[in-house]
This record gives structure tokens, sequence and C-alpha cells, in this order.
């Protein structure tokens, strides 16, 4: 790894003599400077034109055809039947008014209109503003008046949103497009809030009879202002210009070039993470850049695997919560087999990972083993994985080196944010001994950690360990009209993540908490909430965590959401029957609950300030619907606290009685 890595600069005390910086991390692509960027190629539009001019007639973007109210086959558009939609679209636009540097927002789940959308604002030097499909009315209505937006591409589903009568922001609207069709009804009331509203068809249509010329931006203007939902407060508008998205493309170049496994415009890629996130956009554009295909799912995220099988792609990108239930599923499935099969596949795994361990490419460790065992895992994900990357949080060591070895691809895990254009950090494919790691840094990107003295971190020991602080040229340029946000969190040059990361000597990097999520415990302790949370979450009668205390109390609580298949074992064990909801309500599920957590906490070495000292059992997943977790599915905790406040009154009430 020493190869892949250069320290290029010690550890020091910080400016104020207090806080210690530790030593600055690059590529080794990057060893005495960023390498220049391609000239060709500085703003997101010549990614995609490019593109255009080199594979005009491959596939770009596919959709499912619905017949009968069924999902058919994967029908698809070709790169240059995208530019031609994209001139069209553009030239209404500007027929309807819009300039450069206008802002233009997106709703919607993941289609070819949506990619179409972005790339018109790429081509004529508009901001492309992304509204998540998940958000809840009340940030969509925040962000289209915060960025002053005044034309909106939206899904069929979500135009109703935008026609609420207490939609404060319709009325500073100038202009909708359906991604399809609208109802009349639909078009009377755009008309009555004073909007113009249009059918894609129309759009197009409109395009073609006022032909406008592309206005090709330049690479510092602003490409995107991509809102981040956060775990408290409103959304922010991290800006990212077009820059900052041609040095992350550069950069995978660079990247992919170490290997021996290339890309080829013959891989396909499955999209169902939201658009509106930068992980799927940020992959998306590579596929452009590199001619290749991207498939949409068809809307329904519980019918992903009959995508998966339709599709038949050769990168899968997801969310840790995605590949724990790809996970269990096939621990499942195992459990199900006879003791003789399940015995085999077990010795068939540790033959393969001691291989893989040794050295050995997933390939060539073990092909018998893949033929009689692991090929049927692979063959769930559709049958031609080649590549899972897994991103938008830590995932277990456990998990991963599962899917090393059984998923009969290269699996890496990645680390990014909104505010480093995504990729952060990267694993390198076929490396068991990144497992558990998020990797080691991008080509533009330099890191280093921060001294956290509150939490005990510091980044002079080792492992060194602090706040992850970013810089290079796919950082972002500061949150939109919020200045004073920009000047806390980009300090020095640095970008303060707020993540607190482990890093080798190697420069190898580890997500093992997060700065914010900590109080201070009446005795005076300091707990990391977040911490606790991923310690008892692999407790197996826990589905889900949230980990509650403050500086009045001298105990922790949880509201835990149980594993249904535990309880359902638990509950005939012991006698009880009912639903999932009349379980949780039962004293002695939560005496269980409560043991199994505790020893957790022993199994673990926690101290004692650090135990669980009474749950609350919730049957529903913490949701974004009731506004407790992020699209993401990042708590927030202000939200929860407001939701289960009474109850944890109540619960704390009761634990003080018991004293």
């Amino acid at each position: 790894m020493k190869d892949f890595v250069v320290q290029v600069e010690h550890g020091k005390e910080g400016r104020d003599g207090k806080l210690s910086l530790g030593p600055i991390f690059r590529s080794s692509l990057s060893k005495d400077e960023f390498p220049p960027a391609d000239p060709a190629m500085g703003t997101s539009w010549e990614v995609f034109r490019i593109s255009v001019d080199k594979y005009p007639e491959n596939k770009m973007l596919g959709w499912r055809e619905f017949l009968n109210g069924k999902a058919g086959c994967y029908l698809w558009k070709t790169y240059k039947e995208v530019f031609d939609e994209v001139f069209n679209i553009g030239s209404a636009l500007q027929a309807m008014g819009a300039k450069p540097g206008s802002r233009v927002g997106i709703y919607g789940a993941n289609c070819p209109q949506w990619v179409v959308s972005m790339q018109v604002c790429n081509g004529y030097s508009l901001i492309c503003v992304p509204l998540y499909d998940t958000l809840g009315p009340a940030a969509v209505d925040f962000i289209i008046r915060h960025a002053e937006i005044d034309f909106v591409f939206v899904q069929d589903k979500k135009v109703k949103e935008l026609l609420r009568p207490d939609c404060i922001s319709a009325r500073q609207l100038k202009l909708i497009v359906c991604f399809t069709e609208l109802t009349m009804e639909q078009k009377g009331e755009a008309s009555l809030a004073g909007i113009q509203a249009y059918s894609w068809n129309e759009f197009i249509q409109m395009g073609k009879e006022n032909p406008a010329e592309t206005f090709a931006p330049q690479p510092h203007d602003i490409c995107t202002i991509m809102y981040t939902s956060g775990t408290s407060g409103e959304p922010k508008g991290v800006v990212l210009t077009h820059e900052n998205l041609a040095y992350y493309v550069r950069g995978l170049d660079l990247f992919m070039d170490l290997f021996e496994d290339k890309m080829t415009v013959d891989d396909v890629y499955f999209s169902f993470l939201p658009l509106a996130h930068i992980l799927d956009r940020t992959i998306e554009e590579y596929f452009f850049h590199k001619g290749a295909s991207v498939g949409y799912y068809h809307g329904n995220i519980n019918a992903i695997r009959e995508d998966l099988m339709e599709l038949k792609p050769t990168l899968l990108t997801a969310v840790p919560r995605v590949f724990d239930r790809v996970h269990e599923g096939i621990l499942k499935s195992l459990e199900e087999l006879n003791p003789r099969r399940r015995k085999i596949f077990n010795l068939l795994y540790r033959y393969k990972r001691g291989w893989m361990r040794s050295g050995y490419s997933h390939k060539w460790a073990s092909p018998l083993a893949d033929f009689l065992a692991f090929r049927k895992v692979k063959a769930r994900l559709g049958g031609r994985i080649r590549l899972m990357v897994s991103g938008g949080a830590p995932l277990s060591a456990e998990v991963e080196e599962f899917l090393r070895v059984t998923g009969c691809a290269f699996f890496i895990q990645g680390y990014g944010l909104t505010e480093t254009c995504g990729m952060t950090t990267c694993c390198y494919p076929d490396d068991m001994a990144l497992v558990g790691t998020v990797g080691v840094p991008s080509v533009y990107t330099e890191i280093c950690l921060e001294e956290v003295p509150e939490m005990g971190y510091d980044p002079l020991t080792v492992p060194s360990r602090g706040e992850i602080c970013v810089r290079g040229k796919s950082v972002f340029s500061g949150y939109y009209k919020n200045p004073d946000l920009t000047r806390e969190v980009i300090r020095d040059g640095w970008f303060h993540t707020g993540d607190i990361g482990e890093m080798s000597p190697d420069g190898i990097l580890r997500i093992i908490d997060r700065k914010k999520n900590i109080f201070k415990l009446s005795q005076g302790e300091y707990v990391a909430a977040e911490y606790l949370e991923k310690i008892y979450g692999f407790t197996p009668i826990v589905e889900d965590i949230w980990v509650y205390g403050d500086s009045f109390r001298s105990m922790l609580v949880a509201v835990v959401l149980p594993n249904e298949d535990h309880t359902k074992k638990w509950a005939e064990l012991n006698g009880h029957f009912g639903s999932s909801s009349e379980l949780c309500l039962l004293n002695e599920l939560m005496d269980h609950v409560l043991l199994e957590l505790q020893s957790s906490a022993k199994n673990n070495k926690l101290r004692g300030f650090e135990y669980i000292k009474g749950v609350i059992l919730e049957h529903q997943p913490f949701d974004v619907e009731r506004d407790l977790v992020t699209p993401t599915m990042k708590k927030k905790r202000a939200q929860l606290l407001k939701h289960y406040q009474v109850e944890i009154d109540e619960l704390y009430a009761k634990l003080n009685g018991k004293k």
C-alpha cells in the first residue's frame, strides 16, 4: 500500500498552539503536485459533449417500458439521441427566458429526463439545483425560495407538490416542465398560480421551433447547488463548480489506469440511489465520460431485484443498508440448506478467503468454489456484476469481507461528501488488507486529521486519530448564501468534515466516529452516540437503534427497532404471539433486549456510563416520512428527541424510581 500513498508533510501544532494537525497524505499519483487537468475536459459539459462525438451510437440512458401496468424490457436512448433532446429542451428553455446563471430545479426520481435536464443546465450555463425526491414538501419549498429557482423540471407524481395552495415557492416559479404528460387539471392549477406548464413533448416541440445554440460554461462557473438535508436545521446549499466535477472525472481516470481490469463501453450501471445525491450523480458522470450505459430502476425500490435481472448491470453502487440486506438474504438461504451443504459452503468460503488474503485476485482464488457455490450469489444481482461499491456510511468489515469472497466481483468502500464532490478516498480492488477501511486519498485530494481534545482523539499518536480535514481540486467553494457556515467549516484552506477518522502510518483511512454526535452526561463524561450505536447495532436482536442522553442525566437510554426474525424466534420460545407492534409492548421483550445490549457492552469492553439502562421498543423503522432520518438514512437527533420525548421522560422517571 505504501506504493499508492505518500506522506507529504509531518504532523504539527496548529496556529493556536493547542490543536494539533496530523501528517498530510496524498495519492502517489500526486506525489510532488496534483497532475495537470485535461485541457479538453474542463467542464461537465465538455465531458458529455466529447463522449457524444466519440460514441454517438452507444446506448446511454435506459428505462423500463410499462405495458398493462407491468414493467417490461429496457429501452435505450443513444448518446446522439440524448444530445439532440438536450439541444431541443435547452432551446425551449432559452425561449422561455432562461439566461446563463439562472437556477433550474430538477424534482423527481431517477430517469432519462432527469439527466437530460441536468445536461441542459450544463450546456446552456444554467445552474442545476436538484430537489430531493425523498425530501418533504417543506424542504423543497425552502430550496426553491433559497436558491431563487425560476424553472423546474418535475416528475408527474411530484407536480401536485409544486402546485399545493400552501406552497409559498410556487409564487416565484415561472415555468414547470413535466417529465411526461400533464393533465388539463394540472395545467389549470398552474395557470391560476401564474406558472406556465408544459409536457416533455410539448417543450421539445417548442425547442425545435426556436433553436438556440448552446452556451458553454467556464471551469470556474457554478455547475450545481446541491442541497444536503443535514441532521439538523435547514438544508445547506453546497456550491460545486464545473472544475470540481471535471477534476473528479480526471482523477478517476488516472486511478483506474492503475488496474488491469479496465472499464469499457460495454459496462452498465444500475442507477437507483437518488440522482440528487452526489454519489449517484458523480458515478453517472464518469460512465458518460467512458461512453458506457446507465439503466434506471423502474420506480419501486422494493422490486429492485426485478430490475437487476432484466438489466444485468456490471456495476452496482449502494449504501451499506442495501448490502446488509443482501448479506442477510444469503445467510437466510444458507440456514435453509441441509447441514451437509451448509458445511460445504462454509469450507469453500474459508478456502477462497484464505487465498484472497494471501494476495490472489477474487477471480483466481478458487474458481471451483465460485462454480460450486458463489455463482449463485452473483446470479442474485443479475449475473454480470464486475464491481460493487459501498458508500454513504461505513459498512461493517464482516459484510464487506463476505461479499468480497462470495460476490464473484470486486467490492470496495469509499468515503466522500457532497462538499468534496463525492470520492475523497477509495479502496483498491482485491486488497483484503483494506477490508473495514475506506481506502486512501483520491488523486486530487489531500487529507489530514485534526485533534479533537474533548473526545480524546490525537492525530500525533499511532494510529493517528482526529477530525478528517480535506483540501484539493474537488472541494466545494462554499455554502450558498451562508458565509458564516462556510467560514466555520473551511479554515486555513481545509474543509472540516465533522467525521472522525483513524489513519494508519501508510495513509489508510477508517471512519470511527462523528464529531457532533457527542454529549456530556451529568457526571461530566462525554458520550459518542454514533460510536455506541455502531457497537450496539451488531447485537442480533437489534435492527436499528438510537442512543440518547443529556447533561441533566447520568444514564443512557435507547429507542430500539427489534430485528423481526430474532423477535419471532424469541416469541415462539417464550410462548408469545401477536404482531410486531404488539410484541414491542411486552415488558419481557424489553428486558430481553436490554440484557442483549448489556451483553454487547460487556463483550466490547464499554465503560459503565456507556451501558444502556433502559429501552423503548419501536416496531416502525426510523423513516424519512416522519422526518426522523435524512434521505441518506442519517439520524436526525433533534427530530428523534421531539418524536419520542414523552416516552423518554417516562422511561427516565421509571429508572430514577428504581434507584
